[in-house]
């Protein structure tokens, strides 16, 4: 490991001042605690109670990487890998555990505890309202689906604002708000396990309106910070230039990314994808002034996660016309030969997409502030590369995450508006139906001594990149 000084002496790639260095994580995959101090069930703690089987080795959501009784040490340690920022999330459920109502006073304690220490800490606080943890109270009426829902989330998000606007400026309405929609209503990778493609289109508006919705509400409380939303964009990559293959992922593109990016930052949702809901049949049930409200209630700022590309190709067989309707129904997957992959993960590892969303941001999207939110490597099996001082060598991810970095840097000098990296994630933590299966972290999370956190040689590395500014 190289001195300080001798990385500063070989700095290659500097970042603007005062770059935002940190790491990201969500509510219920660190807290655990997840069914005391007055915490409603979420989704993820009912899904659990009635199939276990489909959680990896049948680990649940209720214990996770207890930060919620060790967040001081957790705070302490994102300090001294140098970390001047930290996105988490609020529980919904912790905070209203039926959803609206009565606030649990349990729950304010320990999130202003949270921040407080974090502002102490000089690490600052980047908040979001929703990462995939819909309370049980409200997927009983129907989730995302109910407009009732969109109205209690921006009581919830009010309610957060008025509590902690004043020590935090950086709020985030939702994290990954696709990922939902695939999972709970088109694939079947989450709650509640539907496939149901109108559905997922009524998910999906009423998420974009909840999130316009906070934004007007945070906008009304004038508060001096800004808010924004965060997006898994994963550039569609066509098999070729023929015509056919380069429709086929501007389609893909239009429903996976654009569907939530273009109604985010402009206001407006991807003309490509209204055609096709209208000629297939699917537009949501919408209500008057909505269109409007969605308009003028746009981000200030974008977070951006990144982890692989996606590939494909124009359509190879006539889709079955009694099987369920999907998006793959005008495209399909693309395996491109001699991809490099993360062999633990399984996904494909495509440094210069980072670099093409950053590009696509400035020249489409207004060059909106943004950065880079979450972007990591998962590895199954990580303690075999732990060595006898009990550190883990995670070199691939150092790797990994410095090409990553050099195309982020290459970004900026061309002018795109990057002003910070997240890596996911700080500490290992739950990943939901895989639970504890793959390892993200900068911090090791052993599971056999009490959740004992050691920091991994990436972690350690980080601090200097993050003294330094650079690397």
């Amino acid at each position: 490991m190289k001195t300080i000084e001798e990385v500063r002496k070989d700095i290659k790639y500097q970042f603007p001042k005062n770059f935002w260095w940190g790491s990201s994580a969500s509510a219920t995959q660190t807290e655990g605690a997840a069914d005391i101090d007055g915490k409603g069930k979420n989704i993820w703690d009912f899904w659990y109670e009635q199939e276990p089987s489909r959680f990896f080795n049948g680990v649940g959501p209720a214990d996770t990487s207890q930060f919620y009784y060790r967040y001081k040490e957790d705070i302490r340690l994102m300090k001294e890998i140098g970390h001047n920022s930290f996105r988490l999330s609020i529980s919904w459920s912790r905070l209203f555990p039926t959803g609206k109502g009565k606030v649990n006073s349990k729950a304010v304690e320990f999130y202003n505890n949270v921040i407080n220490e974090m502002v102490e800490a000089g690490v600052e606080p980047f908040v979001n309202l929703y990462h995939f943890d819909m309370p049980m109270a409200m997927q009983n009426i129907g989730g995302w689906e109910n407009r009732e829902v969109v109205d209690a989330y921006v009581e919830y998000a009010t309610t957060c604002f008025q509590l902690f606007g004043d020590r935090v400026k950086k709020w985030f309405t939702h994290n990954e708000p696709i990922v939902p929609v695939e999972g709970g209503y088109l694939y079947d990778f989450h709650y509640p396990n539907e496939v149901n493609f109108r559905k997922a289109v009524q998910v999906g508006y009423h998420t974009i309106l909840s999130s316009a919705m906070a934004i007007q509400a945070y906008r009304e409380l004038k508060q001096d910070g800004k808010i924004g939303i965060i997006l898994n964009l994963t550039p569609s990559y066509p098999r070729s230039q023929h015509p056919a293959d380069v429709k086929a992922s501007e389609i893909a593109d239009a429903f996976f990314n654009r569907s939530f990016l273009d109604p985010s930052v402009k206001g407006e949702f991807p003309a490509e994808l209204v055609a096709i809901l209208k000629e297939e049949g699917y537009m949501p049930v919408m209500e008057e002034g909505d269109l409007d409200l969605i308009k003028f209630n746009t981000v200030d700022l974008l977070g951006v996660n990144y982890y692989q590309p996606r590939r494909v190709k124009a359509k190879e067989n006539i889709p079955n016309p009694d099987a369920p309707f999907m998006p793959d129904r005008y495209f399909d997957n693309y395996i491109m030969p001699g991809r490099k992959m993360n062999p633990h993960r399984g996904w494909e590892i495509y440094e210069k997409g980072v670099y093409d969303i950053l590009i696509n941001v400035k020249e489409n999207y207004g060059n909106i502030e943004c950065f880079i939110s979450e972007n990591g490597m998962g590895v199954e099996g990580e303690e075999r590369f732990r060595d006898e001082e009990g550190i883990i060598q995670d070199d691939y991810r150092i790797e990994f995450i410095e090409e990553h970095l050099k195309w982020v840097h290459k970004a900026i000098q061309e002018g795109c508006n990057v002003k910070g990296y997240h890596l996911w994630t700080f500490m290992d933590n739950w990943s939901w139906t895989n639970a504890y299966k793959n390892r993200y972290g900068f911090v090791s999370v052993n599971l056999e001594k009490n959740a004992e956190r050691t920091v991994k040689k990436s972690g350690r590395w980080f601090k200097l990149v993050s003294e330094n500014n650079g690397f």
